[in-house]
């Protein structure tokens, strides 16, 4: 998009310019943008001057004087009283007949938006567009008593006589009369009539009415500060603590009470109440849970337990003697000369903590002084996490010394200071007692404005300076918006103070270069609890990492590599594709609040152009070189939102995809896959055995999935369900197996009817797992969000369906290419083998514990089929791994047990039967020569053969055989990358190594979500890459649509089916690797005043100018202020964040 696309779209232009006159008048709706009666104009116009005019009426009375002042104002704060209850009182009741005539249908019908049709003046619908009313009786009442209140006190506020005598001059006591007037009138119109929208909005909905509130509130407080004169320049009531030591009469007694009060204060004390309601309720309920990588619950610092409260005892109790004991000795001692006394030593201690710790936090991040030079100090080009942490020992040692002067020696040092300080000897004096106490507060106030304004001021320059020089930020208006800021620099300044002043955010106007002040709020920007956020199936890569992200946090929180912290700090950091937002909530002594959100993986044309930057960014302050120039050591990009601080080892997923051109589509290969998909299926049968022989059932309901068992958060979220990760998919797998079976037949059609509209609005398609998905209460949603990188998905008349869900392609007719089965009777063929299976007569007693289930001796096949098959059953891999799991079920394994196992020949012959049926039952009793048909086996849509019906109905024998076939994909994959394996041995342990640390599946399957949570060590998917053939395939569907009629519903359906699995057969596979690794995750920082106006404008766009376009300039990519990654980062319903945690709270000590 270019720089000058348009700010407001024409629609929401127009509705802007109807809305803006509402709000600067406070209610009336003069410009409805459609024609309407002039008496709902007058009826408006009459209740705006109506304040006014009972004002007037007390003023003139008052100006004649028939009244005194107090009387005049009581009797204009009556009328309006009176009629405010009239209005309240009309709108009550022009409700009650709305309601009645709608009941009887002959209610006017809204025609278009905000379009009333209005029948007289006083009709129920007039009354009700000019005058809504109130939701809540209270607020009639209240508002009703506020209305009166306000213009009593505002006719004596602005009494002519009063404003002459101020100003001296008739004309200017008009002028300010008249204005003054018109405030009161807007104000009153808003409490009573109808509420503006105000475009300093911080919510979408006003539930409780605060909003008329609003411009009464400040009118009162200009007319409490006049009526209270210099009172206000006293404090109305200090502290608890001031009080106390104004009634304590030792002065010993006031050190103590203010050094314990202010150590407890600064504690986290919110931990007290989680430590009382039981030892999970604090930070690894709500916080860590989601993630999974929390730190061990003796962990110090991580809840208020025995270590911690002993801990926090001690220091009181340390600081309590010292300033104790130096108050009582040296504080009477002090001279009157500060440099001759005990005071001035400290002094120059503390400046010279102050210096050191300053210096050493500032040598432990990435750029010192202010991010403008580089670190030399700080590894670089550390591409291993080993290496890095090498290099950073001198830096951890650094940091631990700053800990040690921090936390410890500076406390103890600002007590002495304090406890031999003379004013302490006057502390029964109220001033001395409030001003003692709020000194320091003062001074971290003014400490705070001023980092809030130079913040502000540096952002102020980014926007004015990038407006120009970057061409694709440069509108028409540029110039002439940085002529006019140039001539008014002082007012620019004097916005910025004042924003910096009220701690407000600065708006930049549609994130161009006009300021303005925006509505104070707090540092977190956002209404409602911490932790909303967008969830879809890309979430869980940031709930994994959240926990080790959070670890990472506490120790350069503790180091100071991330700088100062302070409650709205932003911090921005980027790993791969991942992108992670993480704000403080709260900072303390000795701990610290986070909340991290993860923005989307899925990254538009604008989030391209950012992440680049911010690649960028962090290239140039981790991957220079270790010796540089002054030149080479300057940050370049220093005017830039982000700052890069530090590098955190995280345990993180590094995601690999390749192209498996050459190996999925190689004869070599797809032969050797026949042969791989028994040994493993052999392996999976014997383990099943020695599972369930040692009582680990490996159950549909109840055993593990490919990916072994549940994780911790699975289990919470599940407490009803006891499916394995995979067992869900599986019964999806068998319900979409028969569903497919039953379209075949002609009663089918009974379910098409005339009416149908086939090119009419459609209901939102489902895939078949899904549907199916809909009658287990266990299974959860996951597939219903957008899919992850590298699945299998495509948009086309199925809707929301993947490929892998499709029915397989069948020709027309009465289920022709299909064997027809009498559902009455069986066939001779299937009568014999259908029938109960005799008796196993082992020849090992060992050999019972390798028995399989007797179902699955049952397979309706024609022993001729399984015999020729018999040359496939590798028999040397089964007397190998029968000699491993031999010994594993013996309670004293001997040689001779073993050899006779491995001779049974009934047992081999049962384990060939099975696996050579499950061969045939998924259509691979020849050699796999077809790349799709690989990856419908994969994915489990398995196409129709003779005994799929029976290898559907053994749900646990299905989910083997699938995962056998999955395993065998793999070994291929591996063997194609690594070389073929050389032994029997390798093959078994990297069976072992698969079972244990890798989950194969695919990227939808709930099993590869319980998997990324649990954090599985290895994760493996087949994908397929359709988008060179998806548009061709979609340019075909439309025409078909339009040149074919409708003849034959069928037949259009299997034709586009038909488009569709050409295009399966036809794309390009992938394979996708995941794998947890400890790397280094970027963590920069960014201007927390510009991600506050930023997220100030977005507010106000949203809320207040309703400009929800998507391709509006405030969200186009900016390199500078990365205004569409802030955007993003906001929380929902302006924001769509994909993970928001709840507050994560851990210690800084």
């Amino acid at each position: 998009m270019g720089p000058d696309v348009p700010l407001l779209n024409e629609y929401k232009q127009e509705f802007f310019w109807k809305r803006f006159p509402q709000t600067v008048l406070g209610g009336p709706r003069f410009k409805l943008g459609y024609c309407a009666p002039p008496y709902v104009y007058v009826n408006q116009a009459v209740l705006f001057l109506t304040p006014w005019l009972f004002g007037g009426i007390g003023t003139l009375l008052c100006q004649l004087q028939m009244l005194h002042e107090l009387h005049a104002a009581v009797l204009s704060g009556m009328l309006m009283f009176g009629a405010a209850a009239a209005v309240q009182a009309l709108a009550l009741y022009a409700a009650r007949r709305s309601g009645t005539v709608e009941i009887l249908g002959a209610l006017n019908i809204v025609v278009d938006e905000e379009e009333v049709e209005f029948t007289h003046c006083v009709s129920p619908e007039t009354v009700r567009f000019i005058a809504p009313g109130k939701k809540f009786g209270l607020n009639v009442m209240l508002h009703t008593v506020l209305a009166g209140v306000l213009c009593g006190l505002g006719t004596w506020y602005v009494f002519l006589g009063r404003l002459t005598a101020l100003y001296g001059s008739i004309g200017v006591s008009v002028v300010v009369f008249v204005l003054s007037w018109v405030t009161l009138c807007i104000a009153e119109y808003s409490l009573i009539i109808n509420t503006a929208t105000e475009t300093a909005t911080f919510q979408a909905q006003d539930t409780y009415e605060i909003t008329p509130l609003t411009r009464p509130f400040y009118i009162l407080i200009f007319i409490t500060v006049d009526l209270a004169e210099r009172l206000l320049l006293m404090f109305a009531v200090s502290a608890g603590v001031a009080v106390c030591n104004f009634f304590i009469p030792s002065t010993l007694g006031v050190v103590l009470f203010s050094i314990s009060m202010g150590f407890l204060l600064s504690l986290d004390l919110s931990q007290v109440g989680a430590h009382c309601r039981g030892p999970r309720a604090a930070f690894g309920d709500h916080g860590f849970r989601r993630g999974v990588s929390p730190l061990p619950p003796s962990s110090f610092g991580w809840n208020l337990g025995c270590r911690e409260l002993l801990l926090y005892l001690s220091l009181l109790l340390m600081a309590m003697a010292e300033a104790g004991l130096l108050h009582h000795f040296l504080g009477s001692a002090q001279s009157h000369s500060f440099l001759t006394g005990p005071q001035a030593p400290v002094s120059y201690l503390l400046l010279s903590l102050f210096c050191l710790c300053w210096a050493l936090r500032e040598i432990q991040g990435a750029y010192i002084f202010g991010g403008m030079f580089l670190n030399p100090l700080y590894p670089k080009g550390m591409s291993s996490v080993q290496t890095f942490k090498q290099r950073d020992r001198g830096l951890y040692i650094a940091a631990a010394i700053r800990r040690i002067l921090l936390y410890l020696v500076s406390p103890f040092a600002m007590i002495a200071f304090l406890s031999m300080d003379k004013s302490l000897q006057l502390l029964n004096k109220v001033s001395v007692s409030v001003g003692f106490t709020r000194a320091f507060r003062v001074v971290g106030l003014l400490i705070d404005r001023l980092n809030q304004f130079l913040a502000k001021l540096k952002f102020t320059l980014t926007v004015l300076v990038t407006s120009w020089t970057e061409k694709k930020q440069r509108r028409q208006s540029a110039g002439t918006l940085l002529a006019l800021n140039a001539s008014l620099c002082p007012l620019l300044l004097a916005v910025v103070a004042l924003s910096a002043l009220l701690s407000a955010p600065l708006l930049p106007l549609f994130t161009l270069p006009i300021f303005l002040v925006g509505f104070p709020r707090p540092q977190r920007s956002w209404p409602g609890a911490v932790g909303t956020a967008c969830p879809c199936l890309d979430s869980i890569f940031y709930q994994q990492m959240s926990g080790s992200l959070a670890s990472a946090l506490k120790t350069a929180f503790a180091r100071g590599s991330l700088g100062s912290l302070s409650p709205g700090s932003h911090f921005l950091g980027r790993f791969q594709d991942r992108m992670v937002w993480i704000m403080i909530l709260e900072r303390g002594y000795g701990y610290c609040t986070v909340n991290i959100k993860g923005l989307e993986l899925q990254e538009t044309s604008c989030h391209t152009v950012e992440a680049r930057r911010v690649d960028e960014v962090f290239e140039a302050a981790f991957e220079c070189p270790e010796r540089l120039n002054f030149s080479q050591g300057f940050n370049l990009h220093w005017g830039n939102a982000l700052t890069p601080c530090a590098a955190l080892a995280v345990q993180v997923y590094s995601d690999a995809r390749n192209v498996l051109s050459g190996i999925i589509d190689s004869h070599d290969n797809l032969r050797k896959l026949q042969d791989d998909f028994l040994k493993a299926l052999l392996w999976l049968l014997l383990r099943y055995c020695v599972q369930k022989h040692k009582g680990f059932l490996w159950r549909g309901e109840e055993g593990p999935g490919v990916g072994g068992r549940k994780s911790q958060s699975s289990q919470l979220a599940q407490t009803t369900c006891h499916q394995p990760p995979e067992a869900a998919m599986m019964d999806s797998n068998a319900s979409s197996l028969r569903m497919r079976q039953d379209s075949s037949s002609l009663t089918s059609f009974g379910d098409w009817s005339d009416d149908d509209d086939l090119f009419g609005p459609q209901p939102p398609r489902r895939t078949v797992a899904l549907v199916t998905s809909e009658t287990q209460p266990c299974h959860t949603t996951l597939q219903a969000g957008a899919s992850l990188p590298g699945s299998v998905e495509m948009d086309s008349l199925f809707e929301n369906m993947a490929l892998s869900a499709l029915q397989p392609l069948q020709p027309l007719g009465l289920g022709i290419g299909m064997p027809a089965v009498d559902k009455g009777r069986n066939l001779e063929v299937f009568r014999e083998t259908t029938s109960s299976p005799p008796y196993m007569n082992f020849s090992c007693p060992q050999s019972e514990i390798f028995n399989l289930p007797t179902v699955w001796r049952t397979a309706p096949l024609l022993p001729s089929r399984l015999l020729q098959l018999r040359p496939l059953f590798p028999e040397d891999w089964f007397r190998f791994i029968l000699g491993r799991f031999g010994p594993a079920v013996q309670d004293e394994a001997t040689e001779d047990m073993t050899k006779a196992l491995k001779e049974d020949e009934a047992l081999k012959e049962l384990h060939a039967q099975v696996a050579l049926s499950c061969l045939i039952s998924l259509g691979a009793e020849s050699a796999f020569t077809s790349p799709s048909y690989v990856y419908r086996l994969y994915c489990g849509d398995v196409p129709w053969t003779e005994g799929l019906d029976w290898l559907s109905s053994s749900k646990d024998l299905y989910q083997l055989a699938l995962r056998a076939f999955r395993f065998s994909f793999k070994l291929l994959y591996d063997q194609a990358s690594l070389g073929p394996m050389e032994s029997a041995e390798e093959l078994f342990s990297t069976l072992e190594e698969y079972e244990r640390d890798w989950y194969i599946g695919l990227v939808t399957e709930k099993g590869w979500h319980d998997s990324v949570l649990q954090e599985k060590p290895f994760l493996f998917s087949l994908g397929q890459d359709l988008a060179m053939l998806l548009s061709a395939v979609k340019e075909q569907e439309q025409q078909q649509k339009r040149t074919i009629e409708i003849v034959c519903v069928t037949i259009q359906m299997y034709v586009l089916h038909l488009h569709y699995w050409l295009a399966y057969s036809q794309g390009t596979y992938t394979g996708r690797v995941l794998s947890l690794q400890e790397q280094l995750v970027q963590v920069g920082r960014l201007n927390g005043e510009g991600v506050r106006g930023q997220w100030a404008n977005l507010s106000w766009e949203l809320l207040y100018a309703t400009n929800d376009d998507e391709e509006r300039y405030s969200i186009q990519a900016h390199p500078f202020m990365l205004r569409n990654l802030t955007v993003q980062a906001a929380d929902p319903p302006l924001g769509y964040p994909i993970y928001s945690s709840a507050p994560l709270h851990f210690p800084c000590l």
